[in-house]
């Protein structure tokens, strides 16, 4: 999908953040309704009878009628999607959304006068209840029947147009790489090249950390506390921008120059989750895997206490003749 970041007025965030409250919302209810089947029930209401109760709700309840239809029918096509992945065994189960995190909603039947361009760097793209919104024309935006408008914990608002990107064709050379990744080096490849994804720099971690100090002690539900998360989020926010775009040149650079690439089936985020401690006190795995190492094997708190219960065979095997 192709991203660009989003202009809009104040007028035009108020009601976003309304699209992206209906849509959370609509999508929760489905959520909530689908935690409530059990093996042996009927089977959970599909997408068609939830856009039944939807249009109920609807009629029922002004707020929800204020919305638009759009964005709240295609919550519920979200989550039809999401538990048929889930079903199918290649999604895990969807989970509810939260203010703040979730935040964004899609359009679908974008005709060709919904999007057009201004300047060399601006375009306008119209959105239902909101009208026209500009955004940067970056790169050229493809011809597209849906897109996706989000907001990050930065506050930055982005638009998504939903098109498959164009193949990148192989060199045709019939060479090959294997790629083995890792958390001290992002990528090895077979080649000798190692490859290191950017981070913060030393002096955004040390902002970053002094931004946590304060979090801490801030009261919860002040104003200074939403600005320092406010601030801890952009730094967070650049930095998977500049990792997001070191893997999009890494990835187009690898497949330009190979025609087959293998790449080792590694789970480095629970790696680094079992690691993710001190020298003095290792993480969940890393004391089990010193010790398999080692070749021995730790014992409990309570054994090293001595307060597990011995039986009288083992003492008298201990004891000797």
């Amino acid at each position: 999908m192709s991203r660009y970041r989003l202009t809009p007025t104040p007028q035009q965030e108020t009601i976003l953040r309304q699209h992206c409250a209906h849509a959370r919302y609509v999508w929760n209810l489905a959520a909530e309704q689908q935690s409530w089947w059990r093996p042996g029930r009927a089977s959970a209401p599909g997408y068609c009878a939830r856009a039944a109760q939807l249009t109920q709700a609807r009629a029922e309840f002004g707020w929800l009628a204020g919305g638009s239809q759009m964005v709240q029918q295609q919550a519920l096509r979200y989550f039809a999607q999401a538990m048929a992945n889930y079903f199918a065994g290649t999604h895990r189960k969807p989970t509810w959304r939260k203010e703040g995190r979730h935040e964004g909603f899609r359009i679908v039947a974008v005709k060709p006068g919904h999007i057009r361009r201004l300047s060399r760097k601006a375009g306008e793209v119209w959105i239902p209840k909101v009208g026209r919104v500009r955004f940067r024309w970056s790169r050229a935006v493809p011809a597209v029947k849906s897109y996706r408008v989000t907001l990050d914990r930065a506050g930055r608002w982005h638009i998504a147009f939903a098109a498959i990107p164009e193949p990148i064709p192989g060199p045709g050379t019939g060479q090959l790489v294997g790629i083995d990744r890792g958390v001290a080096v992002s990528a090895a490849l077979s080649t000798g090249e190692l490859l290191h994804c950017p981070g913060l720099r030393r002096t955004e971690q040390a902002r970053l950390r002094v931004l946590q100090r304060k979090l801490a002690r801030a009261r919860r539900g002040s104003s200074q506390r939403a600005r320092l998360r406010t601030a801890i989020a952009k730094l967070r926010v650049r930095e998977a921008d500049r990792r997001r775009d070191w893997a999009e040149k890494v990835s187009t650079d690898l497949a330009r120059r190979f025609d087959l690439i293998r790449i080792e089936a590694l789970r480095v985020q629970d790696m680094t989750r079992s690691a993710a401690r001190s020298v003095d006190q290792p993480g969940r795995n890393v004391r089990h895997a010193v010790c398999w190492r080692d070749g021995w094997t730790p014992r409990r708190p309570a054994e090293s206490r001595g307060l597990v219960p011995r039986s009288p065979r083992s003492a008298a095997a201990r004891a000797g003749p």
